[in-house]
């Protein structure tokens, strides 16, 4: 059992990884079951998804007003000033796009898993734009699931199967 804690709770801390998130924990559950390991599916994903979006309201909350305080550092500045320009032009981007659907816009950015997308960007995208926190967190709550859903299936090889015919 000690050992499957531990793999429960590396799920649950590879889920909060920026970048990585739950798109890496829920192939690395599933890799371990693959191999024989005595791990509940249902129980990775759920703790993937809770591991995924505990950050998210810190995200919200404060990733701004860290980056907008660090801008002008020596030594942080550039990179907090890129990480503002960024999070502002592609919020532009998505808001321009979206129109009224921005929130559906945020749950599938969220919710398509490639490269950059995901609960953190979603996230400091929507701080910066100011868009509606509970909303936000909702639509971000939805996009983390989609993902784990589509990472799951491509993880079970669901893809390959269909795509070798």
């Amino acid at each position: 059992m000690t050992g499957n804690f531990t793999k429960y709770l590396i799920v649950f801390l590879i889920s909060m990884v920026p970048l990585i998130e739950l798109r890496g924990a829920i192939p690395y559950a599933i890799g371990y079951i693959s191999a024989g390991y005595d791990l509940n599916l249902a129980l990775c994903y759920l703790i993937a998804i809770v591991g995924n979006m505990i950050p998210v309201p810190i995200i919200y909350l404060f990733a701004r007003k860290v980056l907008e305080w660090g801008k002008d550092k020596k030594v942080i500045g550039k990179f907090f000033t890129f990480c503002l320009e960024k999070g502002e032009k592609g919020g532009q981007k998505l808001q321009a796009k979206a129109g009224r659907g921005l929130y559906w816009a945020l749950f599938l950015f969220v919710g398509i898993p490639l490269p950059g997308t995901g609960a953190w960007t979603g996230t400091l995208a929507a701080s910066i734009l100011d868009m509606d926190f509970k909303k936000s967190v909702l639509a971000v709550v939805g996009g983390v699931i989609l993902a784990g859903i589509i990472m799951g299936v491509a993880s079970a090889g669901v893809f390959t199967a269909i795509f070798s015919f």
